[in-house]
């Protein structure tokens, strides 16, 4: 078995390279884009304007209760349905995973600002600064220090999330192995090699957040 492997390595490794390249891009993008739309989501879930906080609501209620590949399935069908151009598949499945990402980074940025006790707004208005001032100077920096490690994590759930983009053939890892397999013919081996590159991504991101959570933590004492 690893006599094959190495076989498919040395002939398709370079197919699952690009796979990676574009699983980390895909997941970058989602993430980056996500955590925007989701800090737009989480300051609108905690303002006093009731119907956007309903919205946000139920937006975080369809998108965390629903399969992710059932998203990516109504984006991929929807979106070309509505604009009157044609739009390439990635860019579908993109717009999903963010519509997703969204809602889950929207409820790690309100718990992170709320885990910073109320007086600190209490006492940043007390020495006249507006709310919003208070919020970018005062509470948003100590939130960070909660936000950070759970937005890490995120990133690293998104590295795996993305492999269902090969349902629709997009560029990344795990279509990569289906277009080894479609070579090779030998599945075992093929898959194997995928995983692995999944678990040693995922183990150094992983093992990223936990440093980053560990310097927070040593900042703070």
């Amino acid at each position: 078995m690893l006599e094959t492997m190495l076989k498919i390595l040395d002939k398709y490794g370079y197919v699952y390279m690009q796979g990676l390249a574009g699983t980390l891009c895909l997941a970058g993008i989602t993430i980056v884009a996500g955590t925007a739309v989701g800090m737009a989501l989480a300051f609108m879930r905690m303002s006093r304007i009731k119907p956007l906080e309903w919205f946000v609501k139920g937006y975080v209620w369809v998108l965390r209760g629903t399969p992710i590949l059932l998203q990516l399935y109504f984006f991929w069908i929807l979106i070309p349905r509505i604009l009157p151009f044609e739009i390439p598949d990635v860019v579908c499945i993109i717009i999903a995973l963010i519509v997703n990402s969204g809602a889950y980074v929207a409820e790690i940025i309100r718990a992170g600002i709320q885990a910073v006790d109320g007086g600190q707004m209490e006492a940043a208005r007390s020495l006249g600064l507006t709310g919003a001032q208070a919020m970018v100077k005062v509470v948003l920096p100590q939130a960070v220090r909660n936000i950070l490690p759970a937005l890490g994590n995120e990133f690293v759930n998104m590295i795996k999330q993305v492999s269902l983009a090969s349902v629709f053939f997009i560029n990344e890892l795990t279509t990569s192995y289906k277009t080894v397999l479609a070579a090779t013919y030998v599945p075992i081996e093929s898959i194997v090699i995928a995983g692995l590159i999944y678990l040693l991504v995922t183990t150094v991101l992983s093992q990223a957040v936990n440093m980053m959570e560990w310097r927070l933590k040593v900042s703070e004492g």
